[in-house]
């Protein structure tokens, strides 16, 4: 009886030292800390509530990132043949809210992604410096298009979240 009792006992007397020992090492002003924490905490909460009352934009952080599941793997054709694959992931910066939206309308956004990516591919967007700044802007402002005729102006912002090229 007292095997089974004596490691309960341990159990007990070492949770009560650490919880005192806690106690007694915490810092002074922990308990102010945490009220000043919680006073900014409420004027924030308080002042974005007057910014929704009075109808000011969003501020940036006031979007939700949803990440396309899969990537993307889009074929560079060159004279009848595949010459390389390109891979993309794709993510969408969107008003709060709009998650559900979002996903039953997924299918029909990646196709509709996909047949930015295949004409991309096509006009040459994706040979040389595919890269450069210029070239990813109007591949961007495509793929932007076709997400606002799916979800509507609640997408902000198509964004590239990571591009390789593979050559076969």
């Amino acid at each position: 009886m007292m095997k089974k009792l004596l490691p309960v006992i341990f159990l007990l007397v070492g949770l009560g030292a650490g919880v005192g020992a806690g106690v007694m090492l915490a810092p002074s002003g922990f308990k102010e800390a945490a009220k000043q924490v919680k006073a900014e905490k409420s004027k924030e909460n308080s002042a974005k509530a007057q910014d929704d009352k009075t109808g000011k934009k969003n501020k940036p952080s006031d979007y939700e990132y949803l990440k396309l599941t899969k990537q993307f793997v889009v074929p560079v054709v060159d004279s009848e043949r595949i010459e390389a694959l390109v891979t993309m992931s794709l993510s969408l910066e969107i008003t709060p809210g709009m998650t559900e939206a979002f996903y039953a309308v997924e299918p029909k956004l990646r196709d509709g992604f996909l047949q930015v990516m295949f004409d991309h591919a096509n006009t040459g967007g994706f040979d040389g410096a595919f890269t450069e700044s210029d070239n990813l802007k109007v591949l961007r402002k495509a793929l932007l298009e076709t997400a606002r005729r799916d979800l509507g102006d609640d997408v902000s912002q198509v964004l590239i979240m990571s591009v390789s090229r593979q050559d076969v």
